[in-house]
């Protein structure tokens, strides 16, 4: 059986709103449906029946988005009842996860034109209850929030493996050393990127506005943040030395982002040139604990599998959960340049809905590979429990 090229044809994505923000009001189901809609409706070529499976990331699934949130997008997006959708959860990696399994999906031959992407509601995760062990307890009951991080943690995890993000953070700080000036820093040139990124226009061949909602542009990106500003904030998990704030780590989200996914006969059938061609992905696992760094090896067997290496890279996105969490990975990588890495700002700035950002991710490498006409990108992301996913793509 021959493997197939598989191309993206195209990406799209909400602007992200902030936690409590403009696109709190939206179901999740809803804000996925926006973006496959918007997929469809830019390749007017294309059958929408032709679709064979649309995939999607959702980290929480606990809320609006518990029916297979992929199925209904589908739905409410208007295609054809005969498209299926399936939803996949790799936490924070979800939404790359999602475009890695459509891109497998084609490379096989099990599919020939797919929807890859992502969607979540961080403002509209609800909070659960467990269910009692008997009928009718007489004491009170626990609601746990489903937005970020552990909840109803088995007993048998070892403590060590279950702490909070941040301190996860912090922990990766400590092992390299990272000062909370060089965070504050990285964090405010995030800002300063995506600031000038969508000053020039840049995301505007990408990010798809959500009708009725008055959002244009990412909803958190501090455009007058300086360093002063971040100094002033204080440490968010560690009173006592802390290094990890509000303004350093990458704040709650809402959004989605979806892409086009097909081989050669569906890139016939869309007639447009795609934007990239996906080479290699992998995945790989990290003491939990130590989750931020999980990127680096993933990274490394990815390009190996592509067969290029760090000085290949055109663009790198990175997501940036923590400022500690990147600069660490960064310094396990002394080949790469860093100067590649979020060109247009990352997710401290722009944001990080958990299931979505991964596809966003993605998407951002194939539109700046388009931009540069050639090239090798690569996008990956730390995973809460320890693991890391990357994916490299080419034009």
């Amino acid at each position: 059986m021959s493997i197939r090229d598989v191309y993206i044809v195209d990406a799209v994505r909400t602007p992200i709103g902030k936690f409590g923000g403009a696109l709190s009001s939206v179901r999740p189901d809803d804000l996925a449906a926006h973006v496959v809609k918007a997929l469809v409706d830019r390749t007017p070529a294309l059958d929408p029946a032709r679709v064979d499976d649309v995939y999607f990331g959702d980290a929480n699934g606990a809320g609006e988005d518990n029916r297979d949130v992929a199925r209904m997008a589908v739905l409410l997006a208007g295609l054809p009842t005969s498209v299926p959708g399936v939803t996949v959860n790799r936490l924070c990696g979800s939404g790359l996860e999602a475009v890695i399994q459509a891109a497998r999906a084609v490379a096989l031959g099990d599919a020939s034109v797919v929807i890859a992407g992502g969607v979540e509601s961080m403002s509209r995760a609800p909070w659960v209850l467990q269910k009692p062990e008997r009928a009718f307890p007489a004491g009170h009951q626990q609601l746990h929030s489903t937005t970020l991080g552990w909840r109803m943690t088995n007993p048998r995890m070892p403590a060590e493996w279950t702490v909070a993000l941040g301190e996860g953070a912090e922990l990766v700080a400590d092992k390299h050393a990272l000062t909370r000036e060089a965070q504050d820093a990285f964090a405010l040139a995030s800002h300063q990127k995506a600031a000038e990124a969508w000053a020039k226009g840049l995301y505007d061949g990408e990010v798809v506005p959500y009708e009725g909602v008055d959002l244009v542009r990412d909803e958190c990106i501090r455009d007058t943040t300086s360093m002063e500003a971040l100094a002033k904030l204080k440490p968010s998990f560690r009173r006592e030395g802390g290094t990890v704030t509000a303004g350093n780590a990458s704040p709650l989200n809402d959004g989605a982002a979806a892409l086009l996914v097909v081989d050669e006969e569906g890139l016939r059938e869309t007639g447009r040139e795609p934007l990239a061609r996906i080479r290699a992905s992998a995945v790989t696992g990290i003491e939990p604990q130590l989750f931020g760094l999980g990127p680096v090896e993933a990274v490394r067997r990815a390009l190996d599998k592509a067969g290029r290496g760090f000085a290949d890279l055109t663009t790198f996105e990175l997501n940036e959960a923590f400022a500690a969490q990147s600069l660490g990975c960064l310094a396990e990588w002394p080949e790469l340049d860093p100067a590649v890495v979020n060109p247009r700002g990352g997710a401290i700035a722009i944001g990080h809905p958990l299931g979505a950002s991964g596809a966003r991710l993605a998407g951002a490498v194939a539109h700046q590979l388009a931009a540069a006409g050639s090239g090798t990108g690569l996008a990956a992301l730390c995973i809460g429990v320890g693991q890391g996913l990357a994916l490299v793509l080419e034009r």
